[in-house]
């Protein structure tokens, strides 16, 4: 930019030019001096200096599969006597969960006191001691509006939010009081130049025949056929736009159990919540198999709203003898959300497929890795079992874009759970 001209610089250039007009040379024809015609030069106006604007900042959000703690899960990770240690079977998958900004889990089934004794299906009751393994391995929150919310009743609810809170973890799609359901989860996400403040709602249509508890009807988000309408979801995201949200996550247990493909109720469901122009992004599950991804018309800035329909199992001591291979590989989505002095938005959303490897004490991997012949030493998979579960996994997720490959990179953002 150009130094503006200072009013004392101008008088000494005023001054010099009247010298010269008196001391002119003998030769020169004499003018007659008259009105001046020439205007005083005008005082350059400065430049203001551009307002200065931060570089956009990407933050990754992630969530995966359903987990679905069969005792036979539980029994690997029995350390001694009722203390369990859940933290082994995520240590090939760890930094894809926690080197996302936020991480939610699909926590399918409810958490017992420290106390009570686990239980399996059909009732299940989680060791106390996961959400403590959940919180090291990186997730900061999970989904709990589930088919199977209410399978230790409402006490199973109380430990449920308990052991989460307790392990420093947030939690949406139950609730121990009104209060309590009547507030919204965020996490903030506080970058270099930029914060992001994501809300997330959980939410079930699917109650596996349990009814609402009558004393306690606000304790579990069930919507649709068998609870509030669906259009509730968007009046919770629209409150946490009033409440400061960017972002705006929906968590939905939906679908029919081992279909690969969504049936017409998640479709119209997801478009719903695309059209209301108040939801950025859609974590589905409950199927027990991967679903596809799909960006559908609508979303908050009319340039598209994602949802992976289901995300299948995370974990889970379901058989591939019951259910064949589909249930031993399920998904971990990433969503990627610029940020810049404009707002937020969701600019990408991508998935992984991960299996399980129960023979190895229960051990996920990254499934791609395999099918490529690269073998960690503690494998117990054989080369068909690989091929097997590549085989029901691949064609289902042929639409949904390239599989991420690499874990997120880590911002060292700092993530701050709270309750509004």
């Amino acid at each position: 930019m150009k130094k503006p001209v200072t009013l004392a610089a101008l008088t000494i250039v005023l001054a010099l030019g009247a010298c010269s007009d008196s001391t002119g040379s003998a030769s020169s024809p004499t003018t007659p001096s008259g009105p001046s015609t020439s205007n005083a030069p005008a005082m350059p106006t400065p430049t203001p200096s551009p307002t200065p604007t931060a570089d956009p900042e990407y933050f990754t959000v992630s969530s995966g599969g359903d987990i679905l703690l069969h005792l036979s899960v539980n029994e690997a990770a029995r350390i001694a006597g009722e203390t369990y240690d859940y933290t082994p079977y995520y240590a090939p998958i760890k930094d894809y969960i926690a080197n996302s900004d936020v991480a939610i889990c699909a926590l399918e089934i409810p958490i017992v006191g420290p106390d009570q004794m686990p239980s399996n299906y059909p009732n299940f009751g989680a060791p106390y001691d996961l959400a403590a393994s959940l919180a090291e391995i990186g997730f900061d929150g999970c989904a709990f509006a589930t088919n199977h919310t209410m399978d230790r009743g409402f006490g199973g609810v109380e430990t449920t939010i308990e052991a989460l809170s307790g392990a420093g973890m947030g939690w949406a799609g139950a609730a121990r009081t009104q209060d309590e359901a009547e507030q919204i989860q965020f996490y903030t996400v506080e970058g270099v130049n930029h914060t992001v403040k994501i809300a997330h709602i959980s939410a079930t249509t699917l109650t596996n025949g349990i009814p609402i508890p009558a004393d306690h009807p606000y304790s579990w988000n069930v919507v649709g056929e068998l609870g509030s309408p669906v259009e509730t979801v968007v009046e919770d995201a629209k409150r946490a736009r009033e409440l400061g949200a960017d972002i705006v996550i929906v968590s939905m247990h939906w679908g029919t159990e081992y279909v690969s493909e969504p049936i017409a109720e998640q479709v119209d469901i997801a478009q719903l919540l695309a059209d209301s122009g108040e939801v950025d992004l859609v974590f589905g599950n409950h199927s027990h198999v991967p679903e596809p991804l799909a960006k559908l018309p609508g979303g908050p800035t009319g340039d598209g709203m994602w949802v992976v329909y289901s995300m299948g199992n995370q974990i889970s001591g379901q058989t591939v003898e019951n259910h064949g291979y589909r249930v031993t590989t399920g998904l971990i989505t990433t969503a990627t959300i610029e940020a810049n002095d404009d707002g937020a938005a969701v600019v990408d959303f991508d998935w992984m497929a991960v299996t399980q490897d129960r023979r190895a004490g229960e051990k996920l991997h990254p499934l791609l890795p395999l099918t490529l012949g690269e073998y960690p030493g503690d494998l117990r998979l054989s080369a068909q079992e690989i091929a097997g579960r590549a085989e029901v996994t691949y064609p289902v997720m042929e639409t949904s874009g390239p599989e991420r490959t690499a874990p997120p990179e880590a911002t060292g953002a700092t993530v701050t759970s709270s309750r509004e």
